[in-house]
């Protein structure tokens, strides 16, 4: 990544209505985080490209939507009530408690929170002296301990306490995808191979929220699960690797931003995986997508505990069997913050520091905006409001924008990501022409208002 920083990143979202903090009234909460005016536009674009890459764009995809709330059971059957954790080590004056794997990466020491609470307490162990209480400073701390981070809620249990019988709210959001495979199978075309596909939500009890949207308590995944025959992985799971990849740059982010990197430690229902990850402004390379192939984990388990025979039948050979799965997912707050960070642009023009916003067209959360040279003359503003209305109906997201002078707005739409402002002057009432300027080479080129819709739907 360039000399751009996390917090340059911040401030804009905050600035330009992009990202807020949750309960900011309030004083906000950790880890939570609400998409404003122009995040909802982007989050919401970003959503569609990748729909439409999996389910419109293929003839061996369908799309689904699972309740958040699910059967306890299926978090047994997951493994999640016992190996959905994050290891953490609590100070001792403050009662800080600490992520203990990022805080020994922290230091260059490899860890992650695959390893053994035995594994992680040794690397703990012996550099105790290099880590110290992000709050307090303090270097005592107790014992490494796994956390659970499923987040338990009472729903349907009226007795008051929680623990007797938690549903939990889904700590990913794949696990809806298996409970229908049945389902799909039965009531759609579907033969093995096939994918499904779902944004949904998840929530995590996180240890330590951090890094703005990068790691959230709250978020929203974008997975598909591919099934197959059993041994049929390999060469399916090297081209989705590589179709991934390629989705990434085709999207307009900079391959030298990407990198594919396989884990070292494994969770417990993958046979294989890796991570598509992205230059983060000031943390570096870090996990955007996770690639993995799970074998038969899931459908087996939620077979043996559901009591329901998920084992597929192929309709040609009459052979039957569990089928395996490759798995695509992707946090799409991680996604958006990627490709924010990779838009913002700083340039200088006329020896003056300009911020904007290069995003393509489909995904600029305004596509124009329109606007009276002058505000106060009812006659540019007809006609402006005429335009307006005009490319509205073509574009959909088209802005008006008479706030402050040309120069300002200017700014603030290339702040915004707007790819075009169209103005409206004292020529246009005689010419039928009025002035596009393009955000990224600033630009301006009079054209006739009947050639607009074209003009704009194509580089100017």
């Amino acid at each position: 990544m360039s000399d751009v920083s996390l917090d340059e990143i911040v401030s804009l979202a905050k600035r330009r209505g992009f990202v807020y903090p949750g309960s900011e009234i309030y004083g906000g909460m950790a880890g939570m985080y609400d998409y404003g005016p122009y995040g909802v536009e982007l989050l919401n674009n970003l959503k569609k490209a990748w729909w439409k890459e999996f389910v419109y764009d293929r003839d061996d995809f369908y799309g689904l939507d699972s309740a958040i709330f699910k059967e306890p059971k299926v978090w047994e059957a997951s493994g999640h009530t016992t190996g959905f954790a994050d290891p953490l080590a609590e100070c001792k004056k403050c009662n800080t408690r600490i992520r203990v794997d990022k805080e020994l990466e922290r230091i260059g020491v490899k860890a992650d929170e695959k390893m053994s609470e035995a594994e992680l307490q040794k690397l703990f162990d012996e550099n105790r002296d290099k880590l110290k209480c992000p709050k307090c400073g303090n270097k005592d701390f107790g014992p490494v301990r796994m956390f659970n981070l499923l987040v338990k809620t009472n729903m349907g249990d009226f007795t008051g306490d929680i623990n007797a019988a938690p549903v939990y709210l889904p700590g990913e959001a794949c696990q809806g995808i298996y409970l229908n495979f049945k389902n799909v199978v039965d009531t759609t075309p579907a033969k093995i191979p096939f994918g499904i596909a779902q944004i949904g939500k998840a929530f995590r009890n996180e240890i330590s929220p951090r890094n703005f949207i990068f790691r959230t308590r709250e978020l929203e995944q974008a997975d598909t699960q591919y099934f197959i025959p059993p041994h049929q992985n390999k060469e399916r799971y090297e081209q989705i690797k590589k179709d991934r990849m390629d989705w990434y740059v085709k999207m307009g982010i900079r391959p030298e931003n990407l990198r594919l990197k396989q884990h070292d430690n494994l969770v417990f229902y993958a046979a294989d995986a890796w991570d598509i990850e992205y230059n983060f402004p000031s943390l570096g390379f870090d996990e955007l997508e996770g690639i993995h192939d799970r074998t038969d984990y899931d459908l087996t388990q939620h077979s043996k505990f559901s009591g329901t025979d998920l084992s597929y039948t192929d309709p040609t050979t009459n052979e039957k069997y569990i089928p395996w799965i490759l798995e695509t997912s992707v946090g799409m707050g991680r996604m958006f913050l990627a490709f924010l960070s990779d838009a913002y642009t700083v340039d200088e023009i006329n020896g003056e520091k300009r911020t904007y916003l290069k995003l393509p067209m489909h995904l600029a959360p305004v596509k124009v905006a329109v606007s009276p040279l002058l505000k106060n003359k009812p006659e540019l503003v007809a006609k402006a409001r005429e335009v307006y209305v005009m490319l509205k109906k073509e574009f959909g997201a088209v802005m008006w924008d008479d706030n402050g002078n040309i120069g300002k707005r200017y700014r603030r739409q290339d702040e915004i990501g707007t790819p075009y402002c169209v103005t409206i002057d004292f020529d246009t009432l005689t010419d039928n022409t009025v002035t596009v300027r393009d955000r990224d080479t600033t630009e301006q080129k009079r054209v006739k208002v009947e050639d607009l819709v074209g003009i704009l739907g194509s580089p100017v």
